[in-house]
C-alpha cells in the first residue's frame, strides 16, 4: 500500500474533520484570490480612468492636484486658463485635438462640467474605450444637460427632466441658478469613471447662467433671462483645465515644454499616466492592509488544520503505533502526517479557486453595472497560480510540525494504555 493511498485512507476515516478543514482552507484561499483579483482590477481601473489622452493642461501647480480637479473633480483649481491661452494650445502644430473643461457648478453634490461635443469624442477610459449613450443624446441646445449613470440613477432622472445648476462645488449651496433650468437630453452608459457622478453641459452654457453675474455673486439690479442669453457671445472667457491629444506620442514633451514654458500666464502640462501612477503609490497602504488581511485570513485557515492534526494525535497514537509494528518507518509516520496536511492544502487551494471563479460568474455582471469593475475574463492569472502554490506550500510546512511530532513518538510509548 503505497503512502499516497494510505493517507487518502486516513483521511477518509476522518472525514468529518477533514471536510471541515478543508472547507475552511478553500474559503480563506477564495479571499486571498478574490482579494488580489479585485485589487488588481480596481488598479487597472483607476490606471485606466482617462486614456488616449496625452496631456492635461491646467493652471500652474502640483501634478497630482491638477489630476485631481480635471479627471476626479476633486477639490479646486486654483486658477483658470484664459480663452486665449488656451486657443494658442489649440494652433500648436503637434496638437491633434482638445477638450476644454469648465468646473464650478453643481447639482445635488454632483460637479457640473463644461464642455463641447468634442469630449465624447475623444474621452477615453478603460484601455480606449468611449462614451456611449444608454439613451438620448449629446446637448444641442443651450440648455441641455448630459447626465452620468450614478446621477440618473441616485436621483431617479429621466430623459426630459428639469435641472436647476447651483452655484460652487458644494454638497449644498444657497445660490442657484434658477433662471437658467437645464433640461437632461442625454444619460450616459456607466463607466466605472468620475463621468458617472458628472452632469455635462456646454461651454456655452457655463458661460450663460453667468452671465450676469460678478465676483461669484449675482450682480445687484442686473437681470438676463436664459432667452435673453441666447442672443449674447457666449465665448467663455477662461476654462479649468483641457485634455489634449498630439498627433505624435513622440511630441509629448516638447508640448509639455511649450506649455510649461508660455509666457502669458502660469499654466502646467501633465501626462496623465504619469500622475495616475503617482497617484496610486500614494495609495499603496490601503493595497497592502488588503494583503495582509488576506495572508491572514490563509493563515488562520491553516493553523486551524494544524490544530485538527495535533488534536487528532493523541487519539491516533495507536493507529501510529500498530503502523510501526507491520514495519512502517518513523519517516514514513512523517511523510503519511505531511501528505494529509499537503492533501488537505492541495484540494483546499483548488476547491478555493473554484468557489471564486462561480462566484465572480455570478457577481461579475452585477459588479461591473454597479461600480464599472471589470473582474477579467474568469481564467487564473499567473500571480493567482502562484498564490495558490504559496498557499499550497505554507499548508505542507505547517504540516511538518505535526510530522516531527509523530516521528519522535516510540513504538513502545504508542503502545502505552493511559489512565
Amino acid at each position: 500500500m503505497t503512502i499516497l493511498h494510505l493517507t487518502l485512507k486516513s483521511l477518509n476515516n476522518r472525514r468529518g474533520t477533514a471536510m471541515l478543514t478543508l472547507f475552511s482552507i478553500a474559503l480563506s484561499t477564495a479571499l486571498l484570490l478574490g482579494v488580489e483579483r479585485i485589487r488588481s482590477e480596481a488598479r487597472n481601473s483607476f490606471a485606466n480612468t482617462i486614456s488616449a489622452t496625452d496631456l492635461v493642461v491646467g493652471a500652474r501647480g502640483g501634478a497630482m492636484q491638477l489630476l485631481l480637479y480635471s479627471v476626479f473633480h476633486i477639490g479646486n483649481a486654483t486658477n483658470n486658463i484664459s480663452w486665449k491661452s488656451y486657443q494658442e494650445i489649440i494652433r500648436h502644430p503637434k496638437v491633434s485635438w482638445t477638450v476644454p473643461l469648465a468646473l464650478g457648478d453643481s447639482h445635488h453634490g454632483f460637479r457640473v462640467l463644461g464642455t463641447t461635443s468634442a469630449f465624447f469624442e475623444h474621452y477615453r477610459y478603460s484601455g480606449g474605450r468611449s462614451l456611449e449613450f444608454h439613451s438620448g443624446h449629446s446637448f444641442s441646445d443651450l440648455y441641455d444637460a448630459v447626465i452620468g449613470a450614478d446621477v440618473a440613477e441616485k436621483l431617479g432622472y429621466r430623459l426630459g427632466q428639469g435641472m436647476v445648476v447651483a452655484h460652487g462645488a458644494g454638497k449644498i449651496s444657497i445660490v442657484q441658478h434658477a433662471d437658467k433650468p437645464f433640461r437632461v437630453v442625454g444619460i450616459l452608459q456607466r463607466t466605472g469613471t468620475p463621468v458617472d457622478r458628472t452632469v455635462l453641459v456646454s461651454l456655452e452654457a457655463i458661460e450663460a447662467i453667468h452671465i450676469d453675474w460678478q465676483g461669484g455673486m449675482p450682480s445687484p439690479g442686473v437681470q438676463i433671462t436664459a432667452e435673453k442669453t441666447r442672443e449674447m457671445n457666449l465665448t467663455p472667457r477662461s476654462i479649468t483645465a483641457a485634455l489634449v491629444g498630439l498627433k505624435s506620442r513622440v511630441a509629448v514633451f516638447q508640448v509639455q515644454r511649450f506649455v510649461n514654458d508660455y509666457n502669458e500666464e502660469a499654466l502646467s502640462a501633465i501626462m496623465p499616466g504619469v500622475a495616475l501612477q503617482e497617484l496610486w503609490d500614494l495609495m499603496g497602504i490601503a493595497e497592502n492592509a488588503l494583503r495582509i488581511i488576506s495572508w491572514a485570513v490563509v493563515l488562520v485557515g491553516v493553523t486551524g488544520m494544524l490544530n485538527a492534526i495535533l488534536s487528532g494525535l493523541n487519539e491516533r497514537r495507536r493507529e501510529l503505533a500498530i503502523l510501526r509494528s507491520v514495519g512502517a518507518r518513523p519517516w514514513q509516520i512523517s511523510i503519511l502526517l505531511a501528505g494529509e496536511a499537503g492533501t488537505l492544502s492541495l484540494v483546499g487551494a483548488v476547491s478555493g479557486m473554484g468557489l471564486l471563479h462561480a462566484a465572480m460568474f455570478l457577481l461579475a455582471p452585477m459588479v461591473a453595472s454597479r461600480f464599472g469593475l471589470s473582474l477579467g475574463d474568469g481564467l487564473p492569472t499567473t500571480d493567482e497560480w502562484q498564490l495558490l502554490g504559496l498557499v499550497v506550500v505554507a499548508g505542507v510546512l505547517v504540516g511538518i510540525i505535526p510530522a516531527w511530532r509523530a516521528y519522535r513518538l516510540s513504538l513502545a510509548d504508542g503502545m502505552t494504555i493511559r489512565i
